[in-house]
């Protein structure tokens, strides 16, 4: 008798997971560009944990603002917003979700490949990899350039120094992560393993270089930690002595961080050895996996994983939606998502077909 195959994004997990994301009284939000999807990840109760993934073509970064969530997708940004009063009264399972987004805006971006994304103070900022800037994501263009590294001599696709992770304080865009110097189309390859940056957008200086492609640049407070996905590493910024130390070192390509209260939440990606980008790499021989690690903060220790037996190889971007225990959320790839109404006086569920919902 042949064993039947597992069903989609099959994981296994840590038995302490459930009720450590119940206590905490949040979920997460990953996304693998991998799949094209956005995985909510909840504790259903403090022993079961329980996902719901979506559709958005090459999702990459998330951003997370109030009741605001922002995905960038192949071509465009998506924004929800979270409508709790939906949830309650959600034709297809109602009662189920204590939070419900649902898409708000679209921006057609054209093919940007954005990955870190958040909202400053000015607009909501995508790390535009394409054209080797920052930008601002807005319905008047593509994109509107309000920052690029020094060494780029002008603004034309070509991905010249891969420019990836993105760190916000104050409002402001503080960090940026590159793999690469480099002016190029793609010149960021031929050094890709060792020619990784992290500079003060600011300032414009590199505060480090030589970094084994720094990802996911994040500040805590005062410190600045960052990923060194080649290495599989994460590391704490000393911004005075332009120094790093190793925090853990992760059993895989490390890509995605998230912090909240004592805890990091780390995503891993199975490596394609197929792939010229990957295959020879530090770190390639231990990215056996994709999933979530889970580390305690004060103690540096390892609380748990996530790992996926199915569907998810690749991870961009973790995201932890606070005050949160069963999120729900929609795309638009069916016409539901049109009968959700609001309003600030408040949100129902105006009149439409929810079978093929159901189908």
């Amino acid at each position: 008798m042949q064993n039947k195959p597992m069903p989609p994004f099959s994981c296994t997990f840590s038995s302490n997971i459930p009720e450590l994301l119940w206590q905490l009284n949040i979920s997460l939000a990953i996304s693998t560009y991998q799949a094209g999807k956005v995985v909510l990840i909840s504790a259903q109760d403090q022993d079961h944990l329980v996902q719901l993934p979506r559709t958005f073509p090459k999702a990459m970064g998330i951003a997370l603002r109030g009741n605001q969530l922002a995905i960038a997708t192949q071509d465009e940004v998506v924004v929800l917003a979270n409508h709790p009063d939906l949830a309650a009264s959600y034709p297809v399972q109602p009662n189920l979700y204590d939070a419900f987004y649902v898409p708000r805006a679209s921006y057609y971006t054209s093919m940007l490949d954005i990955h870190d994304l958040d909202w400053i103070e000015s607009g909501l900022c995508a790390v535009n990899t394409q054209f080797s800037c920052l930008s601002l994501i807005n319905d008047q263009y593509s994109f509107t350039p309000i920052w690029k590294p020094s060494f780029i001599s002008e603004l034309k696709q070509g991905d010249r120094c891969h420019l990836n992770g993105l760190a916000v304080k104050d409002g402001k865009p503080a960090y940026i992560t590159a793999l690469g110097q480099t002016d190029s189309p793609e010149g960021w390859r031929e050094n890709k393993i060792n020619g990784g940056i992290l500079m003060d957008v600011d300032s414009g200086e590199v505060i480090l270089d030589q970094l084994a492609m720094p990802h996911s640049p994040r500040l805590v407070k005062e410190d600045l930690y960052l990923l060194l996905s080649a290495k599989g590493e994460l590391v704490k910024v000393n911004l005075r002595h332009k120094s790093y130390e190793v925090i853990r070192a992760l059993p895989g390509f490390a890509r995605g961080l998230a912090f909240y209260e004592d805890y990091w939440f780390i995503g891993l990606s199975k490596l394609r050895t197929t792939s010229a980008t990957f295959q020879d790499l530090p770190i390639a021989g231990q990215s056996v996996f994709a999933g979530i690690i889970i580390l305690h903060g004060p103690t540096r220790s390892m609380v748990g994983q996530i790992k996926y037996e199915t569907s998810v190889e690749e991870i961009f971007d973790v995201q932890v939606i606070p005050g949160v225990r069963r999120p729900g959320i929609l795309n638009t790839e069916k016409s539901i998502y049109k009968m959700a109404v609001s309003s600030p006086e408040g949100s129902f569920w105006g009149e439409g077909n929810t079978q093929e919902l159901k189908q």
